[in-house]
């Protein structure tokens, strides 16, 4: 189910239920979402974000355990 659909589908969940309880914390995780509301970053901006020596060290971490093979990890 994507976007237009998922949300028709829960308004009409919504119009449906007669439990205060449930209305009361849809309420709420719908006010907390449009506090929390960030607008997106350009993957640009992301790496303009950081330095050239952290973004060095931030590769050496990922291939250092990437490099680490343990055989026993599948089981």
């Amino acid at each position: 189910m994507h976007g237009e659909a998922r949300k028709l589908y829960l308004i009409e969940a919504l119009l449906r239920e007669n439990n205060d309880a449930v209305l009361n914390e849809v309420e709420m995780a719908l006010s907390k979402s449009a506090l929390k509301a960030v607008p997106r970053k350009s993957f640009t901006e992301l790496t303009n974000s950081i330095s050239k020596e952290e973004a060095e060290e931030l590769e050496k971490i990922i291939e250092d355990g990437c490099e680490q093979i343990n055989p026993d990890d599948w089981k």
